[in-house]
């Protein structure tokens, strides 16, 4: 499968971004977010082993650093980027790093071990992303590690009954004892006050990063960053729907039809030009 099918039948928020980007910046944007959905999808097949999934994980790895008879097709695809826009093979096996950790007892002490998932899973493809995207401040950097952590917090309140049905609890341990929501309520899906608190907590850190992202942003590459500030304005409209409906991620799915998709496009292409 090519870069441009897997990213097509995605029907990803981030595929939806793209269309704000030029031709060859689409393209190449699009071979980056077919390698990211394809190692996503080796953590979470459910037909294949832990053991299964790791060798898969460690082919891409050596792909990425060199020609391999077995190697996919899109490998190649991807080491022309990473020649193109001087981007580093660690810079990609960050993002692998970060999928390989949901093959483990997806648990978190503390935000700040959760902090390292999300830089890896989500900071990480920014990091990538804005080098394909062009900029000229290296504060775009910082732009966009933020804005990673932001979508990502956003992607664990939405995703945590799914999470669950997977064994995977991202909310830190130490959030659930703070507002005494056990591990144990979780796993029930008990709906209550102490887990609407918890979920306020965590909205509030989403807000919080998106709010350092905004203030992060150059002026002067606001323009090439549009594709990035339309996930920001997804993310936002779907975390405050989440919020004024109640946090009910146990019994419903909160997305944004295709109609409110192209809205925010539209202002954010309005904006920026």
């Amino acid at each position: 499968m090519n870069a441009a099918k897997i990213t097509r039948e995605s029907k990803s928020n981030l595929a939806l971004a793209f269309v704000a980007l030029g031709r060859e910046r689409r393209q190449d944007i699009t071979v980056f977010y077919a390698f990211c959905r394809v190692i996503d999808d080796i953590a979470d097949a459910t037909e294949t082993t832990a053991g299964e999934k790791e060798r898969a994980l460690g082919d891409w790895r050596r792909w990425l650093r060199g020609r391999e008879p077995d190697e996919a097709a899109l490998a190649r695809d991807l080491r022309a980027l990473i020649a193109k826009y001087s981007l580093t093979v660690p810079m990609l096996e960050e993002i692998i790093d970060g999928v390989e950790m949901d093959l483990r007892n997806v648990r978190y002490e503390t935000f700040e071990e959760l902090r390292v998932y999300c830089y890896r899973v989500a900071s990480a493809v920014g990091l990538v992303s804005i080098e394909i995207f062009g900029y000229r401040n290296p504060a775009c950097r910082d732009y966009a590690i933020q804005l990673g952590f932001a979508l990502q917090v956003t992607n664990i309140i939405r995703d945590v009954g799914k999470d669950l049905s997977n064994a995977r609890i991202y909310l830190p341990q130490e959030d659930l004892a703070r507002f005494g929501y056990s591990e144990a309520d979780l796993r029930e899906r008990r709906y209550s006050e102490a887990f609407l608190r918890l979920m306020q907590f965590e909205a509030e850190r989403a807000e919080e990063f998106f709010a350092r992202a905004a203030a992060l942003l150059p002026r002067e590459d606001r323009r090439s960053m549009v594709a990035a500030e339309i996930m920001a304005s997804v993310y936002r409209t779907l975390l405050e729907r989440m919020k004024s409906d109640g946090f009910r991620v146990f019994e419903k799915e909160y997305r944004l039809n295709k109609i409110e998709k192209a809205g925010r496009v539209a202002a954010k292409l309005l904006r920026f030009r």
